[in-house]
């Protein structure tokens, strides 16, 4: 018997209508405990472009200088100054000493003021420029550790102790005193405040003498 297409035509339609979907198929794996596709979700996010963070971003100069302090006779220390900030006029400057086994055995900050401060004897305008002040700093760093700046003895035979100076342990001025091969280092914070250190065999640190 021959049937028409007009006549099965409405049979299937209902054999489409009963095929599951794909979004069922999609609510039916996630039930099972798969995942379902999520059209929605976003993209992981791009970091091609982010900008990298390093420590040393903000280091403007970096002196150093090898020289005896701790130990006359044995191996240098390190003296070191960097001077970070946004800007040669914005920075702060960390004065370390170093010895030869890695150990930090001084430490000290100062700030643009301290390096800059001296600017003023060397003026020949009632005012300087910005760039005439950074390139003053820069000096400063640059010229920090200069060999005149090292002295032997650190204390002269004929010094007297210097009651002006806090906190400043006799004992260990005295002992020093008595050590030719003693070693200082003088450097000019701010306009006139001239700190003269040297290591102390008897306290075991590093101190001011002057």
């Amino acid at each position: 018997m021959r049937y028409s297409w007009f006549a099965l035509l409405p049979l299937l339609l209902a054999a489409c209508n009963s095929t599951p979907s794909a979004v069922q198929e999609g609510t039916d794996s996630a039930a099972a405990g798969q995942p379902a596709r999520d059209s929605a979700a976003l993209p992981p996010p791009d970091t091609s472009g982010t900008k990298a963070v390093s420590a040393l971003r903000d280091t403007l100069r970096t002196v150093r200088e090898r020289r005896n302090f701790s130990s006359p006779q044995g191996p240098p220390d390190t003296f070191q100054l960097v001077f970070r900030g946004p800007s040669m006029l914005e920075g702060t400057g960390e004065f370390t000493i170093t010895n030869a086994e890695g150990q930090v055995i001084f430490r000290e900050m100062l700030t643009e003021p301290d390096l800059e401060a001296t600017l003023v004897y060397e003026m020949t305008t009632p005012t300087a420029t910005r760039a005439q002040r950074a390139a003053y700093v820069r000096r400063r760093i640059d010229r920090f550790f200069q060999p005149s700046q090292f002295h032997a003895p650190a204390i002269a035979a004929t010094s007297v102790f210097p009651t002006e100076i806090e906190n400043l342990d006799r004992a260990a001025w005295n002992d020093l005193k008595q050590r030719p091969d003693a070693i200082r280092f003088d450097y000019l914070k701010g306009k006139e405040d001239r700190q003269q250190i040297a290591w102390s065999p008897l306290k075991k640190q590093v101190i001011r003498v002057r």
